[in-house]
């Protein structure tokens, strides 16, 4: 059940880094040190969620519980790393993004319909 409610977690802040990267409001300079502080501060618990969540899935994958390859998940975590950054740094393409951020989705609507039928 804490798979199921961190990968919910996951989705909710994926949805929202979206939003925040809509608003593109990125800094002046990539030097400002109060927006890296804010940042750093918002991102904490998500980078401790994302570090959890795939110590959870893998071993979901490793019971056989969800339909996932190994390298998906840690791909996913990595994704979702860099999508934080580009976020609130707005430092590509909105294609680039989205693809990142589908990317992710998919992964996540993946694992949770494999622990909904479980």
């Amino acid at each position: 059940m804490e798979l199921l409610q961190q990968t919910q977690q996951f989705q909710q802040h994926l949805n929202k880094l979206e939003q925040i990267y809509n608003a593109n409001n990125p800094p002046e300079s990539k030097k400002d040190k109060e927006f890296f502080q804010m940042v750093k501060t918002y991102t904490e618990p998500i980078y401790n969620l994302l570090t959890d969540w795939e110590d959870n899935a893998l071993y979901a994958v490793k019971q056989r519980q969800v339909n996932l390859h190994p390298q998906q998940v840690t791909s996913t975590k990595e994704n979702m790393e860099l999508l934080m950054m580009h976020s609130f740094y707005v430092d590509v393409k909105r294609k680039r993004y989205m693809e990142l951020n589908h990317s992710i989705h998919f992964i996540l609507d993946k694992l949770l319909a494999d622990l909904n039928d479980e």
